[in-house]
Order: structure tokens, then C-alpha cells, then sequence
């Protein structure tokens, strides 16, 4: 019995394109203990804590509910780390200044929001249009421009 066509076909119909993840760092450490500190550390003395990406996306316990709605609407993965579990990871990015969040394309990183960034970031609104400009995404809302 002879067969006709190739044995192993091999069906490539797209492209095959790297994956892009988008890195979420806190300055901050992981754990309850951690949190509980952190909130502490937001409610008196506000000034001096050392996470702005925390500051405008989380309350005293969770993550904001608009933050929690733009990341859904972004079309990559998402990747969160604390300080040292990013310094873990990413070692070759272990000195870079935190918080930030970054594009990993190939296991290489490139900063999307950079620590110098957030201390000119003061709310939510402003660390959301900062993405989507940067990502090159349509602004959005009441006051965003309408697409036909």
C-alpha cells in the first residue's frame, strides 16, 4: 500500500510572533505581613512610602477597582512581581529602580513606566493615560474620542 503526501505534515498557517508579557513591579515585598505593613505605612506617613505604583492602585487592602478594569482590557498577559521575586527572575534588571512596569518581549525587558515616571504620577488616572499613550492604545471614557 502506497501513501500519498508527505508523513509529518507540518501546518503553519500564521506567523509565529514573540510573546509580549507586561511586567508589573512593586517596591514592595510579598506576604500578609508585608501588606499589613504597607497599609500601615500608606495611612501615616504617606510622603515617605516607597511605592507610588502601589499608592495609586491599591487601597488600604485591595486592588482598585479601575485598575483591575484597564488591566482587563489589555491585550498581553500580565506578570506581577514584588522587589526580591523580581530580582529573581530578572536578574540582569536587579539594580533597575522600582516600582516599574515593563514589556518582556524574549525575555528581554523594556521599561514602559519607569520609577523617575511614577514620582510625577499623583493618581490612578494619570498612571492609566501614561499606559495607554505609551502602549498606543485609544484613550477612554466619557471624555475619549469616539471611533466609527
Amino acid at each position: 500500500m502506497s501513501r500519498t503526501g508527505p508523513i509529518n505534515p507540518i501546518i503553519a498557517l500564521e506567523p509565529v510572533t514573540p510573546m509580549k508579557r507586561l511586567v508589573i513591579v512593586y517596591n514592595a515585598n510579598a506576604g500578609m505581613v508585608a501588606g499589613v505593613m504597607d497599609s500601615v505605612h500608606k495611612l501615616v506617613s504617606p510622603a515617605t512610602y516607597p511605592c507610588q505604583l502601589c499608592a495609586v492602585t491599591y487601597g488600604l487592602a485591595r486592588m482598585r477597582r479601575e485598575w483591575r478594569a484597564f488591566l482587563a482590557e489589555l491585550d498581553m498577559p500580565l506578570l506581577f512581581h514584588h522587589r526580591p521575586d523580581f530580582r529573581a527572575t530578572f536578574p540582569q534588571a536587579a539594580d533597575w529602580p522600582l516600582p516599574l512596569v515593563a514589556v518582556e518581549a524574549d525575555g528581554e525587558l523594556t521599561t514602559l513606566v519607569s520609577a523617575a515616571d511614577f514620582a510625577a504620577i499623583p493618581d490612578l488616572a494619570t498612571l492609566i493615560a501614561t499606559m495607554r499613550a505609551r502602549l498606543g492604545m485609544a484613550a477612554a471614557g466619557p471624555d475619549a474620542p469616539k471611533s466609527d
